[in-house]
């Protein structure tokens, strides 16, 4: 075994999982569970949509809630892809980007 001195460079090594350097990939969904009421899916699907927006939304730089206005979710929606969202949406988007990382 080598010893390493402060003078010399810590070695490079590259990642064993060739993967770790590709993109991020969507894991595959899954079915939801069956029997619960209507709410817990219009609300699960909500939750989505929000940590979605708000991720987009921070990777795009903004800073925070209070810089984040319906219209710029709306938009950040339209760029992804995705439906545009209704005001309780934006409010949680908003919410969701209030909370420290």
């Amino acid at each position: 075994m080598a010893v390493l001195h402060a003078t010399e460079p810590l070695p490079t090594v590259a990642p064993a999982d060739p993967s770790a350097q590709q993109p991020y990939a969507p894991l595959a969904k899954r079915r939801l569970p069956a029997g619960r009421p209507r709410e817990w899916y219009v609300r699960h699907n909500r939750r989505l949509k929000a940590m979605r927006l708000a991720i987009a939304l921070l990777d795009a730089g903004a800073h925070g809630p209070g810089f984040v206005h319906d219209r710029t979710i709306r938009a950040a929606a339209v760029r992804l892809g995705i439906h545009p969202p209704s005001t309780a949406t934006c409010r949680m988007v908003r919410q969701l980007m209030h909370y420290p990382r």
